[in-house]
């Protein structure tokens, strides 16, 4: 599976705010945004040209796409299924996007990170319903849980990612048990449920418009 392989902390200065790609670092003082918070590169501290119009939506797409960790041509697979739902496109990108395995085990608090949620996925530690599954674009849907292998409740990178998702929000369409790291989905996430990092969906649909 092709993914990216540069430091990510780049990314999030490329966007210019926190896109929550290194886990635990990202709510530390060595967060690279905190350290410098400007874009990298050689002239990353001149002056910055006013991003307009295309500028705009394609940097909106860069950062939804950095986020969940995705490629173009996954990105704009999840765009295309999209269009095809009723409602609006935008929001049925992000939900569907939110709806992905290895976004929820991240968002369950059995990881630090989507990129290390990702990992357990494919290295087949996570459950649905008592069954393996290793895919990480799997689609959760209402009513299925979302169990970690037992053999993993007690790994020190698991523990870390629970306490600090313990401070974390409510996630307020999974129903999460952490004593026993399992996690039901009792509805479809909302648009309103996503607010960090913030993301105006409507560039990306105008982007793909053209």
């Amino acid at each position: 599976m092709a993914r990216h392989r540069e430091a990510v902390c780049r990314l999030c200065r490329r966007e210019g705010q926190k896109l929550f790609l290194k886990g635990l670092r990202c709510f530390t003082e060595k967060c690279a945004i905190e350290k410098r918070n400007f874009v990298p590169g050689q002239h990353g501290q001149a002056r910055r040209a006013k991003i307009v119009g295309y500028g705009l939506q394609l940097r909106e797409k860069q950062k939804m796409k950095r986020t969940y960790g995705l490629l173009e041509r996954q990105f704009r697979a999840f765009y295309g299924k999209a269009v095809k739902s009723k409602g609006q496109t935008g929001e049925n990108l992000i939900v569907m996007l939110e709806r992905r395995l290895d976004n929820a085990v991240w968002r369950a608090g059995f990881a630090s990170s989507r990129a290390q949620a990702r990992q357990l996925v494919l290295h087949g530690h996570i459950q649905i319903n008592g069954r393996k599954v290793n895919i990480p674009s799997f689609l959760i849907n209402v009513g299925q849980e979302i169990m970690l292998k037992e053999k993993m409740h007690q790994n020190t990178m698991i523990l870390e990612a629970r306490n600090v998702a313990q401070s974390q929000n409510v996630v307020p369409w999974l129903d999460i048990d952490r004593e026993h790291c399992k996690a039901r989905v009792v509805a479809l996430p909302k648009r309103e449920n996503v607010q960090t990092p913030p993301f105006t969906e409507q560039l990306i649909v105008e982007l793909y418009s053209k």
